[in-house]
């Protein structure tokens, strides 16, 4: 794994120069990640994301990280899961591609991600952690420039759960 590393934590609290957000497609705030980001960064964060005029699933866009210890957020829209059959895994996948090439346009070396679209917008978490290793890794393959990712879960079950899923897959 070397360059990416499963922590359980707060990604709030992280001193990063990104962490990524789990955004609504409006990027003016909501529930689980998102929500905390907000609350955390303080009410700059929406001024500035009220500016940027959303963003399409699967795309990503970069404002500064204000109150947090991490220097810019990176919103991302992942995909409300479906059946699966509509597209979801490359929505899913592109948003973290997405991410981390506008990580190395920003000069960020370290980066923190948390489980994208597994809370409200229903993606299976085992699936969505398979996508999200495969892109990772395969942008780390290709990208040196980056020299760090976190992949955060909150709670113990998702951590311990995700630490299986890395190993099983060999990713």
């Amino acid at each position: 794994m070397g360059r990416i590393k499963i922590i359980q934590g707060d990604i709030t609290k992280l001193e990063v120069d990104a962490i990524v957000n789990a955004a609504k497609n409006s990027l003016l705030g909501g529930g689980g990640v998102d929500g905390a980001i907000h609350r955390a960064a303080g009410p700059d964060l929406l001024k500035e994301c009220k500016t940027l005029s959303g963003c399409d699933t699967g795309h990503a866009k970069i404002t500064k990280g204000y109150n947090l210890p991490a220097k810019h957020v990176i919103h991302t829209v992942g995909p409300v899961y479906g059946s699966g059959a509509n597209g979801e895994a490359g929505l899913l996948f592109s948003c973290y591609q997405n991410s981390l090439e506008l990580a190395v346009k920003n000069d960020v070396k370290t980066i923190a991600f948390p489980c994208i679209s597994t809370g409200v917008f229903g993606y299976p978490f085992d699936e969505a952690c398979e996508v999200a290793l495969r892109a990772i890794n395969g942008f780390l393959r290709e990208n040196d420039s980056i020299s760090e990712v976190l992949l955060v879960c909150f709670g113990d079950a998702d951590f311990n759960r995700y630490k299986e899923i890395a190993e099983s897959t060999g990713l």
